[in-house]
Order: structure tokens, then C-alpha cells, then sequence
């Protein structure tokens, strides 16, 4: 009767064993996946920030563009 009850219980903690390191080896995975959700977060926002960057700068040039434009030609008056 002992034995059974000791029986039972090592079963049971080999069970929890086995639960936990499923458990852990989810976590690995999830930590993982969630390492490279924020590096290609990252690299999104760095590409983000250089194309808002890059119009930014079209923007100044296509003003300059039409200042240029509008300036009256006084070399052939």
C-alpha cells in the first residue's frame, strides 16, 4: 500500500517534470519570437525614419524648386 501511494507520487513528479520543461521550452520559444518581433520592429522604424527623412528633404527641395521658378529672369530684360 506505501509503495503504491510512493509509486503515485514519483509518477506524479515525473509528470511535473516533464510539464515543466515543456513549459520552459515554450517560454525559449516565445522569448525567441519576441526577440525578432523587436529587431524587425526596429529595423522598421529605422526605415520609417529615413524615408520621412528623405521626404522631408524632397519637400525643401521641391521648394527651392519653385522659389527658383518664380524668381523673375533679369538676365534677358
Amino acid at each position: 500500500m506505501e509503495q503504491d501511494i510512493i509509486n503515485e507520487y514519483k509518477d506524479q513528479v515525473r509528470i511535473l517534470k516533464q510539464e515543466i520543461a515543456e513549459l520552459q521550452d515554450a517560454g525559449k520559444s516565445k522569448d525567441s519570437a519576441n526577440k525578432r518581433c523587436l529587431q524587425k520592429l526596429e529595423n522598421t522604424t529605422k526605415d520609417l525614419e529615413e524615408a520621412n527623412q528623405e521626404i522631408k528633404d524632397l519637400k525643401k527641395e521641391i521648394e527651392k524648386i519653385k522659389l527658383d521658378n518664380e524668381k523673375p529672369d533679369i538676365s534677358t530684360e
